[in-house]
């Protein structure tokens, strides 16, 4: 199976800010080009499925009009981007040194900013594979974020888990408004 992951453009939010969960939008012109990207090389006909997040969601909207062959696209909450809890939209150099090394310390299960840990985004993502494996569609489409992007990539070469460390966890994943194609 192929399974086609596309980031969500560029948010319209000042450089240097941590956001995950919190619905922020994505930059209105950007999302279009990442739209009309993402139509000229997606195959015909392919399910989508979609973060609830509006910056995803904007996306797939877009997407759906250059491309309605593709269909009206299902909203799953296991694409969401990772909950950063206390530190959603705070500055990343205002998070403390000491937050960052509990997390490193603890990769897997550290609730950085107290609501979700890495493994528990592992976790939904790896639930959304399963669940895509049993529709035994051939290829598909998420819309989404970076750390699901990661996290597929983690399960695809690792399984779910759990993670041992940081090092484990993927460095690469699409610049805001790219895609990435893996194989399952």
């Amino acid at each position: 199976m192929k399974l086609w992951l596309l980031r969500h453009a560029q948010v319209d939010l000042p450089a240097g800010l941590c956001y995950g969960a919190s619905d922020v939008p994505a930059h209105a012109a950007l999302t279009l080009q990442a739209a009309q990207a993402a139509a000229a090389v997606l195959p015909l006909g392919l399910p989508v499925w979609v973060s609830a997040l509006g910056r995803a969601q904007a996306l797939a909207l877009a997407l759906q009009q250059l491309r309605p062959d593709l269909g009206p696209p299902t909203t799953d909450l296991r694409l969401n981007e990772m909950d950063f809890g206390q530190w959603e939209l705070q500055a990343w150099d205002a998070v403390p040194r000491s937050a960052f090394d509990d997390w490193l310390a603890d990769f897997a299960h550290h609730r950085f900013g107290g609501q979700e840990s890495t493994q528990q985004v592992i976790d939904r993502v790896a639930q959304a594979l399963q669940a895509l494996r049993a529709t035994q569609a051939r290829e598909a489409v998420w819309v989404t974020h970076a750390g699901v992007i990661r996290a597929a990539q983690f399960v695809l070469a690792h399984g779910a888990g759990p993670i041992g460390s940081v090092d484990q966890w993927p460095r690469h994943a699409p610049a805001p408004g790219g895609h990435v194609c893996l194989h399952c």
